[in-house]
């Protein structure tokens, strides 16, 4: 089995008890660029979701963690952990947005002795309802005849209206990331969310500290999710709403983020 199912970028120290990034979709790493900035003392890992930036087609990440192909976020975590453990991390602070925030919640239920902290961002840890999953679908199979052309219309939904009002250079640049996924990278992450399970019990008893954090402008990550969150986090989770953002709030205020951020690991560090 390969040691590095997936793409993985170091930033900062060498050593130190890592903070481990999980991008959105239809996004790759980049995604953290500005907010890892306002880390330069934090040990960082970013990690490529299957078939995008740096990261192998799907069916070989799957091949890589011995697990079936076809599209599961079970995979993609299987992957994460394989990759840290092939790069001598068994403990890190874990934080991922929208879909890395899915798979955040699936290492909780798969690896959780690899949790010393987590951070929901921008998510939610119900499953997907009907119209939701089914448009999931359409989208992976528009991908698979008109590439990432399929993702174009997502920019104005992921970012909020502050952004889009007033930031056209974030608008351009969010753009232009996702324009470079790949059509098996969409296919696949659109089948594999639509699959996904309800997972709030995963953290119901995780006993680590934690981070649930949505910007003020996101339609699609709601606050009621988000309460639901860090009420199964329980005590030791704080609860941070961005304002002027939207769903991308790494990339629409990476300063509040990094606070945010720098706090979770702080607690464990």
């Amino acid at each position: 089995m390969s040691t590095a199912p997936l793409a993985l970028h170091r930033h900062g120290p060498a050593s130190g008890l890592p903070l481990v990034l999980l991008h959105g979709f239809p996004l790759d790493a980049r995604m953290w660029d500005d907010v890892v900035a306002q880390l330069p003392d934090v040990p960082v890992l970013t990690l490529d979701a299957p078939g995008f930036g740096g990261s192998p087609a799907p069916d070989d990440v799957a091949a890589a963690v011995s697990r079936e192909p076809g599209p599961s976020l079970e995979t993609y975590a299987d992957a994460v952990a394989a990759t840290l453990r092939g790069e001598g991390v068994d403990r890190a602070v874990v934080a991922g947005l929208s879909m890395g925030g899915y798979v955040a919640l699936a290492l909780a239920e798969r690896h959780r002795g690899l949790l010393a902290a987590v951070g929901l961002l921008d998510t939610r840890a119900d499953a997907d309802g009907d119209d939701a999953r089914a448009n999931r679908l359409r989208m992976a199979e528009e991908a698979g005849r008109s590439g990432a052309d399929a993702v174009a219309g997502m920019v104005d939904v992921v970012l909020g209206e502050t952004t889009r009002a007033e930031r056209p250079e974030v608008v351009e640049r969010v753009r232009g990331w996702a324009a470079q996924g790949t059509p098996a990278g969409i296919a696949w992450a659109q089948r594999a969310m639509a699959a996904r399970p309800a997972r709030l019990s995963a953290l119901e008893d995780l006993e680590v500290p934690g981070l649930v954090l949505r910007g003020a402008e996101d339609l699609t990550s709601t606050q009621e999710a988000a309460e639901a969150m860090a009420r199964a986090l329980g005590g030791g989770s704080e609860l941070v709403v961005v304002p002027r953002a939207g769903h991308m709030s790494a990339v629409e205020d990476p300063a509040a983020v990094a606070q945010a951020l720098r706090r979770l690991h702080a607690s464990v560090a």
